[in-house]
């Protein structure tokens, strides 16, 4: 009680706080200004520097926004240390028209605010401050802080923390970018699902002729690309790839009327695939076209078609290796020879998946204090989406468990317009956070044997 009292006097603070970020429009695609990244970046330095953060570095490497990098050493040398990671970057606003309130203008909504980046990732940030200034610059654990400012575009940092182990060297880490599966149910995620992407075209024809003349004989190349993403898929919508990874998924997952709501399904128009949605979502693979270069019908003139092409965005199990999984789709397109044409398979970026160990001291203190915070069980789920950041913090960090949780939750709008944060998640992540290393702290050692460095632990 003492706790969440002390957690609930840093609200409006919190919230003030929480405005001026999300208030700066800090892109950080190309083609937008640069200067709002800086401002983001400023500001946050200030608000770790008078929350008792002593040490504050700001990392800039090549072709990416500046990562902030700080650090409280432990309060004794047997504490561990904890890595907290979000980023202040957000995704562009899309179609302001879509919005209901200009996007970097911080609005009030029912129990929240709404505004681009609010969630996805300010309010993930501002909740690692709340934990500081909530023991007053000394936790009782120590604490290495990693916000970095590109990540929604893609950034040469992913692959950094290999080459500087020493500096992201810790006991664990709590990856803020993501949040709970439902307003209310505390939500651990233990898998992230990887994700790549290939490219198919075809060319049949030097230049479009005439349908009349010669359709019917002359080859299609829209018909055969048709033809081979057909075969993507089995009768009921599952992934008929073979040797992609699937099986059964044992943790919480949505309702479907629930996914429906979320994905906006319209009425009568059936979900796609068979099997458990857990199963669908987190722990199978999943194939979209996500572009598709053929003759607009606005446009469209009666001539066959003389090329044609599709990206393919593949997502796949959280163990399953990113470039196998690749291979095993580009394979399959490759093999193929609709109506005897073949095709020109390219592939393309990768990014693996990631699945948490569980079990360890860490996680124990994340249940606990995750029942503190929402006063019921944690739940378990994975997400398909992916933080291409946590594989290289855990490889500059073998020993470290991961724990990923936060303040946002599904039906946040994240990436698309009217984003939005409700004030009860981010309090309540607060004080989640706090209880986390107020529990690790008293059970470090546990599973440790005597002796043991830093980031040896059994878990």
């Amino acid at each position: 009680m003492e706790l969440e009292a002390r957690v609930d006097g840093l609200m409006a603070g919190l919230r003030a706080d929480l405005e001026r970020l999300a208030a700066i429009p800090s892109v950080a695609f190309p083609g937008f200004p640069s200067e709002p990244v800086e401002e983001a970046h400023d500001l946050l330095v200030g608000l770790l520097r008078d929350a008792g953060v002593p040490r504050i570095e700001r990392l800039d490497l090549p072709g990416t926004a500046p990562v902030i990098f700080g650090e409280i050493p432990p309060p004794d040398p047997a504490a561990p240390t904890v890595l907290l990671y979000g980023h202040y970057d957000v995704q562009p606003a899309g179609d302001e028209a879509l919005w209901l309130s200009p996007p970097f203008e911080p609005t009030p909504v029912e129990g929240g605010l709404r505004a681009r980046g609010i969630a996805d990732d300010k309010s993930n940030v501002i909740a690692h401050l709340g934990m500081l200034r909530a023991f007053e610059g000394r936790p009782p654990v120590g604490i290495k802080i990693v916000i970095e400012g590109q990540e929604e575009y893609g950034s040469p940092f992913d692959d950094y923390p290999p080459t500087a182990p020493e500096r992201f060297a810790c006991d664990a880490m709590v990856i803020a970018d993501l949040g709970n599966l439902r307003p209310g149910t505390p939500t651990l995620t233990t898998g992230l699902r990887g994700a790549c992407e290939v490219v198919v075209e075809v060319r049949t024809l030097a230049e479009p002729r005439h349908s009349g003349e010669f359709g019917g004989a002359a080859p299609d190349a829209l018909l055969v690309l048709l033809k081979a993403l057909s075969t993507l898929h089995d009768v009921n919508g599952d992934v008929a790839v073979s040797g992609l990874r699937r099986e059964a998924w044992t943790g919480t997952g949505y309702t479907e009327e629930e996914f429906r709501d979320l994905a906006g399904v319209r009425d009568g128009i059936p979900l796609v695939g068979s099997g458990a949605l857990g199963e669908r979502l987190w722990s199978g693979p999943a194939i979209t076209v996500i572009g598709l270069d053929a003759p607009s019908v606005e446009h469209a003139a009666s001539a066959v078609v003389p090329y044609a092409r599709a990206k393919l965005n593949l997502r796949f199990h959280p163990l399953q290796d990113a470039r196998e999984a690749q291979a095993r789709l580009v394979d399959h397109l490759r093999s193929l020879r609709p109506f005897g044409v073949p095709l020109t398979v390219t592939p393309g970026d990768t990014g693996p998946g990631f699945e948490a160990r569980t079990g360890g001291p860490a996680y124990r203190a994340a249940l606990t204090a995750l029942k503190e915070a929402w006063g019921t069980e944690a739940s378990y789920v994975a997400t398909g989406g992916s933080i291409p950041l946590v594989n290289g913090l855990a490889k500059a960090a073998p020993g470290a468990e991961v724990l990923l949780f936060g303040a946002q939750d599904s039906m946040c709008n994240l990436h698309a317009p009217n984003e939005r944060v409700l004030f009860s998640e981010l309090r309540n992540t607060v004080v989640a956070m706090c209880a986390f290393v107020r529990e690790y702290a008293a059970d470090f050692g546990a599973d440790r044997g005597p002796g043991a460095p830093a980031g040896e632990s059994g878990a």
